[in-house]
């Protein structure tokens, strides 16, 4: 009885790391299909965007329900990790939000709020570096800016 006991529990750990595994590698690979709402979440709808060279894209997506602005940096082929950042900046609140660091696939989210007021925001992939100032306001001009390092 003891033995069928023991037989059972390693049988149950070993299924359990099976299944820890499985779910890690699914994450992993669900990379490719990364979506501005899935990085800011489902409330969130893209208004305005900028490419980052070949690499990939800056989303700026807003949320009407609560008047908040999001932002993510998304690599268009996710794989080894890349120097990656992504920001926001309402200059009429001083509001700032930021994300950076080396990822897979995405930076981001960064989440400030900025229902009726312009934004500056914009992100980078490896070396070249994007962005977008008096953004999403009638008042003042839109900036857009890349640049390699």
């Amino acid at each position: 009885m003891r033995n069928t006991r023991s037989i059972a529990t390693a049988g149950a750990l070993a299924a359990l790391a099976l299944g820890a595994t499985t779910a890690f590698a699914t994450t992993a690979s669900a990379a490719p299909n990364v979506t501005p709402q899935g990085v800011c979440g489902s409330a969130y709808k893209t208004v305005n965007s900028v490419p980052v060279g070949s690499l990939g894209t800056v989303y700026l997506t807003y949320n009407s329900s609560n008047g908040r602005n999001c932002v993510a940096t998304i690599r268009t082929n996710p794989g080894t990790a890349k120097s990656m950042s992504t920001y926001i900046y309402v200059p009429a609140t001083d509001e700032w939000a930021d994300d950076s660091g080396n990822y897979t696939s995405y930076a981001g989210p960064a989440y400030v709020y900025g229902k009726g007021y312009c934004v500056s925001w914009g992100g980078s992939i490896s070396n070249i570096y994007v962005s977008v100032e008096n953004s999403n306001c009638a008042a003042l001009k839109e900036v857009r800016r890349t640049t390699v390092r």
